[in-house]
């Protein structure tokens, strides 16, 4: 697998390079109606960001590349990619990095493939996007690490739900994401509505069901929260002041947090997993809770997270009855 760098915003075969000489030129790829990420949602997808030339969280974008591949009987060289991908942050510089991954046509009609030693063949495509990833508030993390801090906006819960998988899917990022299309149509239209309220209007995310009836994650992201707690004399808030970090860490690591299980639904994603990692060492680890119906009156702090924005912490929730919990 030679790296060759695109323009920005052209997407480019990586693998199989067929015609070496138009991928040179950044010529655009035709994907064909048979490619089975189109056909089937047979594939899986990541989104880096690059800051200076560097992407962050490598190491745990390698690892899903190691995990996805596993789990979908994919052959692919998570070590050889990721040095590819390098090349091409470390030419963007500032912006992001779209994967997708997809299984290669296969001679067996129909959804069948054939499996072999060591994975089915693939199909790798990247676009690299020239774009402002936020920095300009951070948090210190108790493993050093930094992480981008959004404002504080608002979040409501959506009618939409999000499917319950197989324990061999759940979790994964498949390219089957229509629930968290319709879920993002309907949390649009809410900020739309011309006689939406002042809260509506400020709405950054929306929180998901599952078929099983428990609140899972975002429309775009994963989800934390804290609930009341009698041992606590003062709910811990996530500060709006940006410019003392030390305020943050002390808000992160006050109280317990938790966030729901991956074992049936949703994204196991990146900035989640690094902040159960950061956490695991301090006295509070994040536990993994299912977030129920009747616990959402008693949140006392709630936020959502992804890999490209950081940390977004929520100054209140909407419930499915219109009733308002203020953080």
């Amino acid at each position: 697998m030679t790296a060759t760098i695109p323009l920005p915003n052209h997407w480019v075969c990586l693998y199989p390079q067929n015609d070496r000489a138009a991928i040179e030129a950044s010529t655009i790829v035709a994907v064909s109606p048979d490619n089975r990420g189109l056909a089937y949602a047979d594939g899986f997808f990541t989104t880096m960001g690059v800051i200076d030339g560097q992407i962050l969280w490598d190491d745990y974008h390698y690892q899903r590349l190691v995990s996805h591949s596993d789990a979908l009987q994919f052959d692919i060289n998570p070590s050889e990619l990721m040095a590819v991908l390098t090349l091409y942050a470390e030419q963007l510089e500032q912006g992001m990095l779209k994967l997708i991954v997809t299984r290669a046509a296969q001679d067996i009609r129909g959804y069948g493939y054939t499996p072999t030693v060591f994975g089915s063949a693939c199909e790798i495509w990247l676009k690299p996007s020239v774009m402002r990833v936020s920095t300009a508030l951070q948090l210190t993390l108790p493993d050093g690490a930094l992480v981008p801090m959004q404002p504080a906006a608002a979040a409501i819960c959506l009618s939409s739900q999000i499917a319950c998988l197989p324990s061999t899917l759940a979790g994964l990022k498949t390219l089957n994401r229509l629930d968290n299309v319709l879920a993002s149509g309907e949390l649009q239209q809410i900020k739309a509505e011309p006689l939406a309220s002042a809260i509506a209007k400020t709405l950054s995310e929306g929180l998901l069901r599952d078929m099983s009836g428990h609140w899972v994650e975002g429309t775009m992201s994963n989800v934390f929260y804290q609930l009341a707690d009698k041992s606590l004399s003062e709910p811990t808030k996530l500060s709006n002041d940006y410019e003392n970090n030390d305020n943050y860490l002390t808000t992160l690591t006050t109280g317990q947090w938790y966030t729901p299980s991956m074992a049936q639904s949703g994204v196991a994603g990146v900035m989640r997993q690094v902040l159960i990692d950061a956490l695991s060492s301090t006295a509070c680890p994040v536990e993994i809770r299912p977030l129920a119906d009747e616990d959402l009156p008693r949140l006392t702090q709630l936020f959502f997270c992804n890999a490209l924005r950081g940390i977004m912490p929520m100054s209140s929730l909407t419930l499915l009855s219109g009733e308002v919990v203020d953080f």
